[in-house]
């Protein structure tokens, strides 16, 4: 059932009336309104669970810190006299930056047109730009829809004029990136009006600028993303061809991580961006031969302490691993050894977990040499414990299931090992608890050797009609 909303005004009255009616303080007022609220099953997350502040214009409402701030720029807005204009945006953009109800609230009193407008009036002056987009980029983070054609224009305008100004470079493409998150329109509109060529320069330009390089690694991915729910069919495998066969993505992106090896939060980034990419197997291959695969390789031996980061490489690993050739280089490279470190050293987390048994299971698909590596290696007994580890994980159980179905599929000799390691119980569990894991938690049973009843859902046989 869809939870109820209600308006901010409705639950700022709600407050008023606690501390007026029923003299309660401010700050119990506010926890008693909140807690009459969900009990009534009204959704909140859009709403500004604060008192309203008291303005220092006594002859003004008491109204919220970010409203307060958004009139200020909204007088000011046409006035020739911008002395205050630089404080008043520094406050907006310290209050979008509390929460996702702050912006909501701007939002729905207007502030995009009035961001916007400092924005455009603020070319030319570099500093003034700066304050105006960084505004610009938390008002429109988890709000897409605010973002126009006037916007669009502006956004690339400040991307081909200001290419050498590393901090406006990535204000600007952290508005592209949050306005193109689950907004399939405004991501093709920036694609077809030329962003791409933008955010791939503006890496190999910022080569040395971490906080460049993430922002625009993060805006390419979300360029291949089918997020948007509104949209049937989206065109993430287009973009994703248009950025490596058109602007180079591939080369700029692992020369990039190579330029950074010793900052991981950049590097997962980049090995984000990459698995999104690895939609063809001739890009899985040009990965490889890029060096992106040896790069991959040094990074699970060499920054294993990071789950973030490892979680990020397995997942690129497991993208690349679709082609078969690459498996093979892979298992070459002592793929299989490292991956299973990585899971026994971040057991505990399901995340890694989940995409190293994936990895496992890419790596053992069609592959019976493989299979024997992961055996020896002890990639079973890793997604056995993982099972066992993170039991309410759904995700975790499926690519378990799957890494153990892979593994007997072609080489049947290995059942009995792996049955020995208790997994009958541990699938059957999943299976039972589950309902998402029915169909690879059979097929795992079915080829483990196990007993499973398997329903036939469709015989083909044609059936008449009945009144």
């Amino acid at each position: 059932m869809a939870l109820r909303r209600i308006t901010q005004e409705t639950f700022d009255a709600a407050v008023r009336e606690n501390i007026d009616e029923f003299e309660m303080d401010p700050d119990e007022a506010l926890k008693e309104a909140v807690e009459q609220f969900q009990s009534q099953g009204v959704d909140l997350s859009c709403i500004v669970k604060a008192v309203p502040a008291v303005p220092s214009d006594d002859k003004q409402e008491q109204t919220h810190e970010i409203l307060q701030a958004l009139e200020s720029l909204r007088i000011a807005k046409d006035s020739a006299d911008n002395t205050n204009a630089a404080v008043d945006l520094k406050c907006f953009t310290e209050q979008c930056s509390l929460g996702f109800a702050q912006r909501f609230l701007a939002a729905q009193k207007g502030a995009y047109p009035i961001i916007l407008s400092y924005c455009q009036k603020s070319i030319g002056e570099q500093e003034a730009l700066l304050a105006a987009l960084s505004a610009l980029a938390l008002l429109t983070d988890g709000q897409p829809d605010l973002l126009d054609a006037e916007g669009k224009r502006f956004l690339l305008d400040v991307l081909n004029k200001y290419q050498a100004d590393s901090s406006l470079t990535r204000a600007a493409i952290s508005v592209v990136r949050h306005s193109c998150l689950k907004h399939e329109q405004n991501r093709q509109d920036l694609v077809k009006a030329g962003v791409l060529p933008l955010l791939t320069n503006a890496i190999k330009q910022h080569s040395g600028c971490a906080d460049v390089v993430k922002e625009a690694s993060g805006a390419l991915r979300i360029m291949t993303f089918d997020d948007d729910i509104r949209v049937t069919f989206g065109q993430a495998h287009e973009h994703a061809k248009m950025i490596v066969l058109q602007h180079n993505g591939l080369k700029i992106l692992i020369e990039s991580a190579k330029a950074h090896k010793d900052n991981s939060s950049v590097l997962s980034e980049l090995c984000a961006t990459l698995s999104r990419l690895a939609v063809r197997n001739e890009f899985c291959q040009d990965i490889c031969d890029l060096g992106g695969l040896k790069l991959m390789m040094t990074l699970l031996a060499d920054s294993y302490e990071s789950s973030e980061l490892v979680r990020q490489v397995l997942s690129a690993i497991r993208a690349v691993a679709g082609n078969d050739d690459v498996k093979d280089a892979v298992v070459k490279a002592g793929g299989v050894q490292l991956i299973v470190i990585a899971m026994n050293r971040h057991m505990t987390i399901s995340a890694v977990c989940e995409q190293g048994c994936a990895c496992l299971s890419v790596l053992a698909l069609r592959k019976a040499n493989n299979c024997k590596v992961i055996m020896e290696e002890g990639g079973a007994l890793a997604a056995v414990q993982a099972m066992k580890s993170h039991s309410g994980v759904v995700p975790v159980q499926k690519q378990a299931c799957m890494v153990l179905r892979n593994l007997v599929s072609h080489q049947p000799t290995f059942s009995q090992t792996i049955l020995e390691m208790g997994v009958e119980a541990l699938i059957l569990q999943a299976l039972q608890t589950h309902s998402d894991c029915g169909d690879v938690a059979k097929a795992a049973l079915r080829d483990l050797g196990c007993q499973v009843e398997l329903r036939e859902l469709w015989t083909g046989k044609r059936a008449g009609i009945t009144n």
